[in-house]
């Protein structure tokens, strides 16, 4: 029977891999919905950041010059997220990839020690909940430690890291949502718009970032979610197939027949292939460590599913291409999902919530109508793709349509007793 079934499709293999972004996705758009319902006083404040350095909107501006204010603050952002990001390619040049991570765990420190201590605050002043000072200063501190291990230091449970990255991405969205309205809009459709310029052009930031990383193939110390979509199947003695979290720890073509000799643990081959036959060169390039538990076959097959790489002929390919190759994509077929992409899809729900649930509710369905449309040609094309373009422009589309046509709609249907 096994023999007669019908192999996996591309789109068979897709929807797992949407479910597996998805869910992270969905979960920090919901904390962030939910904590500007619940803080709806405190949202109503606007927040002073570099995002607001050129115009300080107020009720008693014109739209147009609310447009023109949220106009330049979002080319200010641009512009410093633009030299910011240049300068990370630089030292990442250098080699200066300890003083980076050092950085980035500066700033994980800081959104998790700050900007959910204060927002830990505001709900601790909203519950009213007995707590003294001390005790918050010390599960805060132990809280922000522990997440920045868990993100840059240590290897712990993959889930602990996911988890903290979607705090993470809840507590920075969150403090955006704080931004006047016109601000935040133009905001989101301004970096919709740098994130495809910096993926997609040949001097762009993000694409010259990645291609260096390859190039050196060194992971980019950045906050990137990682799906890890890697599964296990068994060798055809008839036990369940089984999905394995892994970790991947690179190694270099030329130590390689040196390094495997020294290697202990339980080891399986990475072969980024169905066929598992021709491919014995390839394999002893790309071992993968497995996380936790034992693995009950060690000549089973790991295999992603949407990278299907065909290294038969692969020396005919140019070297461009052999570049661009699995950008976007973790080395195990994982998908890799930025960060920012996490904080503005919540953004935009997050502002959308400050209006009513039902432009929520179109809200997430756009965005996740776009990060389906960008997995889709992710899997095909298989190189980076930015993520922000298509769901913030359905976004965006989708809360102008149900804020001024969908709502009155409704409404008018409600009040004649059409529909209830």
């Amino acid at each position: 029977m096994a023999q007669n079934q019908r192999p996996k499709t591309l789109l068979d293999s897709l929807g797992e891999e949407i479910i597996r972004i998805l869910t992270p996705v969905s979960i920090c758009m919901f904390l962030v919905v939910l904590l500007v319902s619940l803080l709806r006083s405190n949202s109503s404040a606007s927040v002073t950041s570099i995002a607001t350095i050129a115009y300080s909107e107020t009720s008693s501006d014109s739209t147009w010059d609310k447009f023109l204010g949220a106009l330049l603050n979002s080319l200010a952002f641009v512009a410093v997220v633009t030299v910011v990001t240049f300068i990370l390619v630089l030292l990442f040049y250098l080699r200066c990839t300890k003083f980076l991570k050092i950085y980035m765990g500066f700033s994980s420190f800081v959104v998790l020690g700050f900007m959910g201590g204060e927002i830990a605050l505001f709900l601790i002043e909203e519950f009213s909940i007995p707590i003294d000072c001390i005790t918050f200063l010390v599960l805060l501190f132990n809280f922000a430690v522990v997440g920045v291990l868990a993100v840059f230091m240590t290897k712990m449970a993959i889930l602990v890291t996911q988890g903290y990255l979607v705090l993470i991405g809840m507590f920075v969205a969150y403090w955006f949502t704080l931004l006047p309205e016109w601000t935040t809009w133009v905001l989101l459709v301004a970096l919709a718009l740098y994130d495809l310029a910096a993926v997609l052009l040949p001097v762009g930031p993000l694409r010259l970032l990645v291609e260096l990383a390859m190039s050196r193939d060194e992971d980019i110390p950045a906050l990137v979610y990682e799906a890890r979509p890697v599964t296990h199947h068994d060798s055809g003695l008839g036990e369940n197939t089984v999905q394995r979290r892994v970790w991947r720890e690179r190694r270099n073509v030329r130590q390689d027949s040196e390094d495997n000799s020294n290697f202990n643990g339980n080891v399986v081959s990475d072969s980024n292939s169905t066929g598992g036959t021709a491919q014995s060169s390839h394999t002893r390039t790309r071992i993968a460590i497995v996380e936790e538990g034992q693995v009950s076959e060690r000549n089973a097959e790991l295999s992603a599913p949407l990278i299907d790489h065909r290294m038969n002929g692969q020396e005919g390919m140019s070297a461009e291409s052999l570049m661009l190759e699995g950008m976007g994509l973790g080395s195990s077929g994982a998908i890799k999902l930025g960060l920012g992409d996490f904080i503005f899809y919540s953004v935009l729900v997050g502002r959308a919530a400050m209006y009513d649930f039902m432009t929520v509710y179109a809200c997430y369905l756009a965005i996740v109508a776009g990060l389906g449309i960008t997995l889709m040609l992710l899997a095909l094309y298989q190189k980076a793709l930015p993520a922000l373009p298509v769901s913030i422009a359905l976004g965006v589309l989708f809360y102008i349509l149900a804020r001024f046509l969908l709502e009155v709609f409704i409404v008018e249907c409600s009040l004649n007793l059409v529909m209830f």
